[in-house]
């Protein structure tokens, strides 16, 4: 089954996860959420893959969250809309396979899933 993972160029551990897999010959397709945007849906979708609320996904370090974001008080319908707008917001690397989905770190998570 090809995994699907969801991808920023920009991000070491994304690129690490697509090495791993490369490496191990794991088919994978990749999903460039900087150049295509998950739209709400696909955030809803992604969530419920996860078995996880919006808040598990934020990436709390990133500069545009604790400029902008960081001190409010958003309900999780709101984040889900933030989110599609500024993909940069959502961690990194997400590993899709059928209906499950993980967070692709630590690399020792991304071994265990590909494995399953």
């Amino acid at each position: 089954m090809t995994v699907k993972v969801l991808h920023n160029g920009n991000c070491s551990k994304s690129n690490a996860v697509l090495e791993y897999l490369d490496e191990n010959g794991v088919p994978f397709e990749i999903i460039n959420i900087v150049e295509e945007p998950l739209s709400v849906l696909e955030i809803k979708t992604l969530l419920k893959k996860l078995n996880q609320s919006v808040f598990h996904i934020i990436r709390k370090t990133d500069k545009l969250y604790t400029e902008n974001y960081a001190d409010k008080n958003y309900s999780e319908e709101e984040w889900i809309s933030i989110l599609s707008e500024n993909p940069s917001l959502i961690q990194r690397p997400i590993l899709i396979k059928g209906s499950v989905a993980m967070l692709g770190r630590p690399i020792e998570n991304v071994k265990f899933f590909i494995e399953k």
